[in-house]
C-alpha cells in the first residue's frame, strides 16, 4: 500500500521466500513486500550487489535500512516484537553480533534453507492455538470426568463417616492443631460440610461440570468458570483425601487444571504448559539417576518393573519374560525419552513434534503394561500443546476464540516460574531463598506448581499383603481385593483409567511396616466392624453374614511365573510366605480413629 514501508528481497532465494512469507503473516498489511527482480529498477540508489547480499527496507521517507537492523525494524510492525529492536539499539554487543550472524547466513543461504526446512518445514506460520486449545480442553474435561467418577464410587469407603480415614476426624484434628490457619493450609469445601452425601455430591458435581466442559456447552467467561469449578472441587477432594489422594497424578491434574483457567490464545500460557511437561518428564529421569539406584545405573530396572509395579496388566506378564538384553534396551529408551527428549519441547517446530512423538510412544507403552489411572492420558493431553493449529488442521476440531488478559498471563507466569524454580532449587541444591520459601508456603496447599518423579528407586521384589479373617483364630479366610494380586490363578487386570485407590495403597503399605501406614490399622478395624462402605471396595467378603471375630494380615513374596509353569499350573503368580505383616486383633484390642 502507498506510504507503507517496503521490504525488498531476493525473489530467487528459497530461504528468503520462506521467511518473507512468515513476516507477511505476522505484520499483516502494515508493511509491503516485493522481490528485487520486480521493483529493483525503481530504486537506483540501491545497487544490484546490495540487493543480492541483504534484504532492503525502504521507509516512507526514503530512508533505506539493510541487514539485521532491517529485520528488527520490520518486526516492529508485528505485535509484541518491538523489543527485538530495543535490544539491538540499547544492549552493547547485540548489534555487531546480529549483523555478523546475518552476514554468515547470507553467505550460506542454501545451507540455512535446508536447515529451515529441517526444523520448521516448508512454511513457517505464526503460532496459533485455537484448535489446539479446543482439543486440549476436551481431553482435560474427559480426564476430570474419569477422576471424579472414579472417586464417586470409592469416596465413602475411603474417607466417609464409616470409611478407612473418616474426614470428619481429620478436619477436627487439623482445626485443633492449626486453628484458623487450617482453612488456608487445608483448602477444601468440606470445611462447610463433610457428610457422606456431601462427599458424593461433590464428586457428582464434578462429573456434571466435566460433561458440560466436554460437550462445549458454554463459551467465554462461562467456560472459564467451569474450569475454575473443576479445579476448586478437585482441590477440595485432594486435600480431604489424605493418603488416598496423595499421588503425583492428582497434583499433576491440579497444576494442569489451574493453568487451563488461563488459556486464551496466549503463547505464554502454552509455554507454561510446555514447561510443566518438561518438568514432569525430565525430573522423572533425573530422580532415577540421582537416587544412585544400581538397577537404573546398569539399565536392568525394567527387568523388575513389569512384575513389581503396583498394578500390572496382562501385557506386563509377557514383557517380563523378555530377555535381559531387551530389558536393558527398554530401560535405556525410557531414560533417553525422559532425560533428552524434553529439551525438544522448546525447539523449532518439527523437532518439537519429534519430542511429542517420543513421549506419546512412551506413554502408550506404559499404558499397555501398567494401570496408572489417568496419568498417561493426562501426559498425552499435555503433549497436544506441543503442536499447533497447522498440525491439527482437522475439520471436526472446534476452535476457541477466547483471549486472556495480558496482566493475568504475566502474573500467573511469574508465580508459576517462581514456584517451580524454587522447588527445583530445593530439590537439587537444598537451598531456597527466604522470599521464595515464603511463596512456596503460601501457594503450596493449592498445588499449582509441583515436583515430579516416579520410580526413583526401583523395587526388585514384590511383597504382597494378604488380609484374612477368622471366627476361631484357627481357620482363616482371605479377603479378595478387586485388582491387586492375590489368587495365583487370577491374571493381572485391566483397570486404567479407573484408579482403585485402596488397592494402590496396599502396594505402598507392603513396602513398609504397618506402623508406617497408619491407615492400615483403621482398615483392619473396619473389617471387624463389617463396614459396608469399606467392604464395597473389595472383590469378595468371605464373611457375608457377620463380620469375623479376628483379622490379621500375612506377607508373601510374589513373582510372575514363566511360560513353563503357567502351562503346567495355569498360575500367573507364584509366591513364598514371608511371615506375619499385621498381628491378629479383635474389636476389643483397638478402635479406629473417628
Amino acid at each position: 500500500m502507498a506510504g507503507d514501508p517496503l521490504v525488498i528481497f531476493d525473489g530467487r532465494c528459497g530461504f528468503c521466500r520462506i521467511w518473507i512469507d512468515y513476516w507477511k503473516a505476522i505484520t499483516e498489511e502494515r508493511i509491503a513486500y516485493a522481490p528485487s527482480q520486480e521493483v529493483g529498477g525503481q530504486y537506483p540508489q540501491i545497487s544490484a550487489k546490495n540487493f543480492s547480499e541483504s534484504v532492503q527496507l525502504v521507509m516512507p521517507d526514503g530512508d533505506v535500512i539493510s541487514g539485521a537492523r532491517a529485520v528488527f525494524v520490520t518486526l516492529t510492525y508485528a505485535p509484541g516484537r518491538a523489543w527485538l529492536l530495543w535490544l539491538y539499539d540499547h544492549i552493547p554487543g547485540v548489534a555487531p553480533a546480529t549483523e555478523a550472524a546475518y552476514r554468515l547466513i547470507a553467505r550460506h543461504r542454501t545451507l540455512f534453507y535446508h536447515l529451515t526446512r529441517f526444523t520448521f518445514g516448508k512454511r513457517i506460520l505464526p503460532w496459533k492455538f485455537a484448535r489446539v486449545e479446543w482439543l486440549f480442553l476436551r481431553l482435560l474435561a474427559a480426564i476430570y470426568l474419569i477422576a471424579f467418577a472414579s472417586l464417586a464410587m470409592q469416596i465413602k469407603g475411603l474417607i466417609g463417616a464409616h470409611g478407612i480415614l473418616p474426614l470428619g476426624g481429620y478436619l477436627a484434628a487439623v482445626s485443633k492443631t492449626l486453628g484458623s490457619r487450617g482453612y488456608w493450609s487445608m483448602p477444601t469445601i468440606f470445611w462447610l460440610a463433610h457428610g457422606d452425601g456431601f462427599l458424593e455430591g461433590v464428586c457428582i458435581a464434578g462429573v456434571v461440570i466435566s460433561v458440560a466442559l466436554l460437550a462445549g456447552m458454554l463459551k467465554g467467561l462461562w467456560e472459564r468458570l467451569l474450569l475454575i469449578g473443576l479445579y476448586a472441587l478437585y482441590l477440595s477432594l485432594s486435600t480431604a483425601g489424605q493418603d488416598f489422594l496423595s499421588f503425583q497424578w492428582d497434583s499433576l491434574l491440579l497444576e494442569t487444571g489451574f493453568l487451563a483457567m488461563f488459556l486464551g490464545n496466549s503463547k505464554f500460557v502454552v509455554l507454561l504448559f510446555r514447561w510443566l511437561l518438561f518438568r514432569l518428564m525430565f525430573l522423572s529421569g533425573i530422580v532415577k539417576l540421582s537416587s544412585n539406584d544400581p538397577v537404573w545405573r546398569d539399565l536392568s530396572a525394567l527387568a523388575y518393573h513389569y512384575m513389581t509395579q503396583p498394578l500390572p496388566t496382562p501385557v506386563a506378564w509377557y514383557m517380563y519374560q523378555l530377555p535381559l538384553a531387551m530389558q536393558r534396551f527398554s530401560t535405556a529408551f525410557t531414560l533417553f525419552i525422559e532425560l533428552l527428549v524434553p529439551f525438544l519441547f522448546f525447539a523449532p517446530r518439527l523437532w518439537r513434534f519429534c519430542g511429542a512423538a517420543g513421549v506419546l510412544l512412551l506413554q502408550i507403552l506404559i499404558f499397555l503394561t501398567g494401570n496408572y489411572t489417568f496419568f498417561n492420558l493426562l501426559t498425552i493431553a499435555l503433549c497436544v500443546l506441543l503442536f499447533d493449529d497447522q498440525a491439527l488442521h482437522l475439520r471436526w476440531l472446534g476452535a476457541r476464540g477466547e483471549r486472556t488478559s495480558r496482566i493475568a498471563v504475566v502474573a500467573v507466569a511469574i508465580v508459576i516460574l517462581a514456584l517451580s524454580i524454587s522447588e527445583l532449587n530445593e530439590m537439587f541444591f537444598e537451598i531456597t531463598p527466604e522470599a521464595e520459601s515464603a511463596l512456596v508456603r503460601i501457594a503450596g496447599p493449592f498445588q499449582i506448581a509441583n515436583t515430579y518423579g516416579l520410580f526413583a528407586s526401583m523395587t526388585t521384589t514384590r511383597p504382597e499383603i494378604i488380609v484374612q479373617g477368622s471366627n476361631d483364630g484357627v481357620a482363616w479366610l482371605d479377603y479378595e481385593f478387586r485388582y491387586k494380586p492375590g489368587d495365583l490363578r487370577q491374571s493381572p487386570h485391566w483397570v486404567a483409567p479407573y484408579q482403585p485407590r485402596l488397592d494402590w495403597q496396599m502396594w505402598f503399605a507392603a513396602l513398609t511396616d504397618y506402623r508406617g501406614a497408619p491407615w492400615f490399622t483403621n482398615f483392619m478395624v473396619r473389617l471387624l466392624q463389617g463396614s459396608p462402605d469399606v467392604l464395597g471396595l473389595l472383590e469378595q467378603n468371605p464373611f457375608p453374614n457377620a463380620p469375623p471375630k479376628y483379622v490379621r494380615a500375612e506377607l508373601f513374596d510374589y513373582t510372575f511365573t514363566d511360560f513353563a509353569m503357567r502351562r503346567t499350573t495355569g498360575d500367573w503368580w507364584a509366591r513364598r510366605p514371608q511371615g506375619l505383616y499385621f498381628p491378629q486383633i479383635s474389636l476389643e484390642d483397638i478402635r479406629p480413629r473417628e
